[in-house]
């Protein structure tokens, strides 16, 4: 959120503030809870290797697994991005920290 003078702005500069902070701690269970799945998944796979289950069926649940961790790594991203513009003075800080997310989603998407 841009900083703002008034008292009525700083109060809510504050409510914005434990809003982004109560989104960040709802995001990071929620980010938890999904690696722990994928890891279950990653130990599934194991076990089916293990037990000698089908090629096919290995690559089923593997890509299963992939598209878990690309859905995590975008949620992660999303998060980055809403958190940066929240934290931008201006609106050209906010552009900037728009076009970095949006640089690393490139990259590593």
């Amino acid at each position: 959120m841009r900083k703002k003078t008034s008292t009525t702005a700083a109060t809510a500069t504050v409510k914005s503030t434990s809003h982004a902070q109560n989104y960040r701690q709802e995001h990071q269970k929620d980010m938890i809870n999904r690696l722990r799945r994928i890891e279950g998944q990653v130990r599934g796979l194991v076990d089916m290797i293990e037990s000698g289950r089908s090629c096919e069926e290995v690559a089923t649940q593997m890509s299963a697994t992939r598209k878990a961790m690309e859905k995590a790594f975008y949620r992660m991203m999303t998060c980055s991005l809403i958190e940066a513009v929240h934290e931008s003075e201006t609106d050209e800080q906010a552009i900037l920290e728009v076009s970095r997310s949006a640089r690393l989603m490139e990259k590593f998407a």
